[in-house]
């Protein structure tokens, strides 16, 4: 199945939020992924970074879907969210090592069917074949500082060079750095190809090809000193898969922690950082 991930992720992408009771809130980026279940049902599960959950302290926060009008407008709908039991415990899956975090989620039908193809999330081999390294310009969606590209709640698209190199594989280098600026609000968002690899070979043998494939999700912004650095840490998307793993058998294989860590005076960008008035 092929399909235009820049508009089907446009659509996908959602604003996470919890007012706080205190006229601020805290705010993350999520993103829906489609995938089948054992008896052959699609399966739609909310991908975000495991803080933007994590630091957020009531049982229910809200996801901002949004209705299509008969005239061509839109209206945002955010609809209440229960990430926690009675109790307090987590409803959504973690990745034991990853900032990653995913929800099954029952969405609006016409959500659910812009839910984004679980085999639109890259592999090791994804990266290889495409040969993506430093210099390679990918899109980001998100929600800087709880702002949304319009009165719709859609996100907002930015764009990025890929500042670190090598990316791949995930087990030895599980993040990785893209070139570009990172608000509170950003975590959990989407990043991704959509259009031609300046690097790939076609089947033809002729330079370049078009791609279109998730290569993870935007968990940090780097800072120094309390500077902002204008560079944001990428989570490959392989953990994303593996934590979807989780969600159908807690006792799937995960990959185990890599010898890197994620760089020195890396910052989440999201949670309470993103409060603002409402």
């Amino acid at each position: 199945m092929v399909i235009d991930l820049s508009a089907q992720l446009m659509q996908a992408t959602v604003q996470l939020e919890q007012p706080l009771g205190d006229g601020t809130r805290t705010v993350g980026t999520g993103f829906l992924i489609s995938e089948i279940t054992a008896d052959g049902k699609p399966h739609t599960i909310l991908v975000t970074a495991n803080h933007v959950f994590d630091k957020m302290p009531k049982d229910t926060a809200r996801i901002g879907y949004r209705i299509a009008n008969p005239d061509g407008s839109w209206s945002y709908s955010p609809q209440a969210l229960k990430i926690r039991d009675a109790h307090g415990h987590a409803l959504w899956t973690h990745h034991p090592s990853r900032d990653v975090a995913a929800l099954a989620v029952t969405a609006p039908p016409a959500f659910a069917k812009s839910a984004i193809p679980e085999d639109y999330l890259a592999a090791d081999e994804t990266f290889a074949r495409y040969q993506v390294g430093a210099g390679d310009e990918m899109l980001a969606l998100g929600f800087p500082r709880g702002l949304a590209a319009n009165a719709a709640g859609f996100p907002i698209l930015r764009s990025g060079k890929v500042a670190s190199y090598p990316i791949a594989p995930a087990k030895i280098f599980p993040t990785f750095l893209l070139d570009f600026s990172v608000f509170p609000g950003n975590s959990g968002g989407p990043v991704f190809m959509s259009g031609h690899a300046r690097h790939a070979t076609g089947d033809n043998g002729q330079g370049g090809e078009d791609v279109e494939f998730i290569a993870g999700l935007l968990t940090q912004q780097v800072e120094l000193n309390s500077e902002r650095l204008d560079i944001g840490i990428v989570t490959n998307a392989k953990y994303i898969r593996e934590t979807i793993a989780l969600i159908k058998d807690p006792n799937a294989e995960v990959t185990e922690e890599a010898s890197q860590s994620v760089i020195s005076g890396a910052k989440a960008a999201s949670a309470e950082e993103a409060a603002r008035p409402e």
